[in-house]
């Protein structure tokens, strides 16, 4: 009789199916995930979880002939049962018994093909960043109950997610993050979208003494969104509405063929009188973030 391990204690990396990546992002972020999903010609399963943040994102995924499917989180358990890795982890519990099975398991190349799961939250979570790091936290490790991985689309974001490896060290499923050259996760969006940190102090930099707000095709979108949320006010007297602030600094990474970014970002300059200047950035944190994430390959870029 094969003797009968606990598949919670079963690891990940010895699990041998079609893996499963969860991906934890924000909304924020949603071009830079359409760009990494919409060209990944080894996705085999998409699914959005559901909730109202997801209708644009929607569009533009199927907009690249990209078609997910959409469920709530606490249903994706269910939509999964069946598919990639997730109904076979108490098989491979079992299995995992016998060396040759191990041996199996180390030769295999982890990634050729991958279901894919991802939560978008939303932009008004950075009112607070206590709640912020409360919901990243949590949607992380609900998530990591039922994925071989976890790719966190999200920087630093004034640091309240500065210790989210450290504070979830006790997760199972490994998590992967958006980092540079230098292996350290982006500050920020505006960071992912220049190139990393470093890039972006060299901009700031090169702005010295002049104030700049930074302008990515889902800023210069959301703005009127996020000037009318609550809580706002006071980013709105600080930066926006303040003098000090001259420029609008238009960040194009080739993220997007968006014939809206250039109206949106004339708009918020002649909104608040500032100057438009313009920066290339570039994609190459954002597509080897997730190619690391989705090979299982925790590394330095």
């Amino acid at each position: 009789m094969i003797p009968e391990k606990n598949p919670s204690k079963v690891k990940r990396k010895d699990i041998q199916t079609m893996p499963l990546l969860s991906i934890v992002a924000c909304r924020m972020l949603e071009d830079e995930l359409v760009h990494v999903l919409s060209k990944d010609r080894e996705l085999q399963q998409l699914i959005v979880v559901e909730n109202r943040e997801i209708s644009g994102f929607l569009r533009k995924l199927r907009s690249r002939n990209c078609n997910p499917k959409t469920a709530f989180l606490d249903r994706v358990p269910m939509l999964l049962k069946g598919h990639s890795s997730y109904d076979l982890r108490i098989t491979a519990g079992f299995l995992s018994s016998f060396p040759i099975f191990n041996r199996f398991c180390r030769k295999r190349k982890l990634g050729e093909e991958v279901s894919i799961v991802v939560n978008l939250l939303s932009l008004d979570l950075h009112a607070d960043l206590d709640i912020l790091k409360t919901e990243v936290y949590r949607n992380i490790r609900e998530m990591a109950l039922f994925s071989d991985g976890v790719l966190i689309f999200y920087g630093i974001c004034g640091h309240a997610l500065g210790k989210l490896e450290e504070d979830l060290a006790d997760l199972k499923c490994p998590l992967f993050f958006l980092k540079d050259r230098d292996g350290k996760t982006v500050e920020d969006c505006i960071s992912l979208s220049l190139g990393g940190n470093e890039a972006y102090a060299r901009v700031m930099t090169n702005f010295q003494g002049m104030g700049t707000i930074y302008l990515t095709p889902m800023w210069a979108s959301s703005w009127k969104q996020l000037e009318n949320k609550n809580g706002s006010r006071d980013f709105n007297n600080r930066y926006l509405k303040n003098p000090l602030y001259c420029l609008a600094a238009k960040i194009d990474s080739g993220l997007v063929d968006d014939p809206d970014f250039h109206i949106n970002v004339k708009e918020f300059a002649c909104t608040f009188d500032m100057k438009v200047v313009n920066l290339r950035g570039n994609l190459e944190i954002t597509e080897q973030s997730y190619l690391n994430a989705r090979n299982g390959r925790n590394e330095k870029q």
